[in-house]
């Protein structure tokens, strides 16, 4: 048995960490959170809602603000009732206004033909917005033109994501 609770899918801030320190070599305490729409608002929420857990987070195209957007407020309504209060735990736009904890670096890349950003399914801005009003909060928010949300977004900056983790682990 792998110990994997079927039940669940591995979340990034729960079961996942388990499953890689009990399978592979790590030194938890130099750890980074990377990830890709759904998953990039993952991993933002579980760097912000674990203080100190990950030095660094990087990611690309974020939902970012899933109380504000058409995509979130389906899920959230669905999932967690409709009192919008409720929801602020689990939006990375909310949680960045209120974190507390160690100096946090976030690097977040988007393109600019992002179908979704510009169907304000996304709202980096707001995200962006929020980190500014926070001094433990150091956010790399980075726009590119003629890139949208696919694989050869991802493809052109990974080594950039590789980099700054590197950065902040090594």
């Amino acid at each position: 048995s792998s110990g994997i609770n079927a039940e669940w899918p591995l979340r990034p801030g729960g079961e996942m960490p388990t499953v890689v320190q009990s399978n592979f070599n790590v030194n938890v305490g130099r750890s980074a959170i990377s990830g890709h729409s759904m998953g990039g608002h993952g991993a933002l929420i579980a760097a912000l809602r674990n203080p100190g857990k990950y030095k660094c987070c990087s990611v690309f195209a974020p939902i970012s603000n899933p109380s504000e957007c058409p995509w979130g407020t389906k899920a959230f309504s669905g999932y967690l009732g409709d009192n919008k209060s409720a929801w602020k735990q689990y939006d990375a736009t909310f949680t960045a206004k209120e974190y507390d904890g160690p100096k946090l670096e976030i690097l977040l890349d988007q393109g600019e033909d992002d179908p979704y950003l510009n169907d304000k399914q996304l709202l980096p801005e707001n995200f962006a917005n929020a980190c500014s009003g926070n001094k433990l909060i150091n956010l790399n928010f980075r726009m590119h033109p003629g890139y949208d949300h696919g694989y050869f977004f991802i493809m052109s900056f990974m080594e950039d994501h590789f980099n700054f983790m590197a950065k902040h682990i090594c």
